[in-house]
C-alpha cells in the first residue's frame, strides 16, 4: 500500500499536495483551513507532518477558527510540535485576520441594518470569554460615532448602567444608540434580564429624545436582533 502523503515530509509531497506551492499556483482560496495553517507551523512533529498537526488543533477546536483564535499561547504549546514561536505566529495572524475585518468595516459608517450594527460590534466581542456590555452612538444620519464598552461580568451576566450610558451618550452629543451584548455559551436567546433591561433603556432613551434603535446579543458569528424580531 502506498504511503499517505501526510505521513511523508512535505518536501516529499506531489507539488499539488504541498501547501505553500499550492498557494502559489491556485491562489489561496484553494487551501483548507489545515493547509493554510500548516505554512505558519512550517513543521510538524516527529509523528505528524505540519498538515496533519494542523488538522489535529483545528479537530481540538471543533474545527472552528474562532475556538482556535480563542486559544492563548500556553493553549497552543500543549499540541506537540509546536513551540511559543508557532505559537506566536498562529496568535499573530488571526489577530491580524480580525482586525483587517475591523479595518473593513470602518470604512462604512453607515449603520442601516441590524447586520451592519453586527460587523461593528464583532471584533470587540468575537474572542471575549465574559460578558461584556456595548453601546453603539450614533448621529443622526445614522452614522458611527463612537463604540464604548459600559461593563464587564462573568460567564453568567454583566451589569449595564443606563446613568452611563446615558451620559457616554451626551459627551458623544449622540441622536441615538444601539445597545449591544455577548453570550460566551453562543445562546443567543435574550433572558429575561435582557428584555428588561431593553425595555428600561428604551424608556429612557424615549424621554430624553436618544432613542435606542437596536439590542443585539452576539454568540460566535450569529447574532440576535431585538429590533428585527419585534421586541423592541
Amino acid at each position: 500500500m502506498d504511503e499517505s502523503p501526510e505521513r511523508l515530509p512535505i518536501s516529499q509531497w506531489a507539488e499539488d499536495d504541498r501547501p505553500r506551492e499550492k498557494l502559489v499556483k491556485n491562489g489561496k482560496n484553494s487551501l483548507s483551513d489545515a493547509e493554510l495553517l500548516a505554512i505558519l507551523l512550517r513543521s510538524g512533529s516527529r509523528e505528524k507532518s505540519a498538515v496533519e498537526l494542523a488538522r489535529s488543533m483545528l479537530q481540538k477546536c471543533g474545527n472552528n477558527l474562532i475556538q482556535l483564535s480563542r486559544q492563548s499561547v500556553g493553549d497552543l504549546m500543549k499540541f506537540k510540535g509546536v513551540g511559543e514561536a508557532k505559537a506566536l505566529s498562529i496568535v499573530a495572524a488571526l489577530e491580524l485576520g480580525l482586525r483587517r475585518r475591523h479595518a473593513e468595516v470602518q470604512v462604512k459608517q453607515l449603520v442601516g441594518s441590524s447586520k451592519d450594527a453586527f460587523e461593528l460590534f464583532y471584533p470587540f466581542l468575537t474572542d471575549n470569554r465574559y460578558e461584556t456590555f456595548w453601546v453603539l452612538f450614533m448621529n443622526r444620519s445614522n452614522c458611527k460615532l463612537a463604540v464604548q464598552q459600559i461593563s464587564e461580568g462573568g460567564q453568567a451576566g454583566t451589569v449595564a448602567d443606563p446613568k452611563k450610558i446615558f451620559k457616554m451618550a451626551l459627551e458623544h452629543n449622540a441622536s441615538s444608540m444601539i445597545l449591544c451584548h455577548n453570550h460566551p455559551s453562543g445562546n443567543l436567546k435574550p433572558s429575561e434580564a435582557d428584555v428588561k433591561l431593553t425595555r428600561k433603556l428604551k424608556e429612557a432613551g424615549q424621554m430624553m429624545d436618544l432613542p435606542v434603535l437596536d439590542h443585539l446579543i452576539i454568540g460566535d458569528e450569529k447574532y440576535y436582533s431585538f429590533a428585527d424580531e419585534g421586541m423592541l
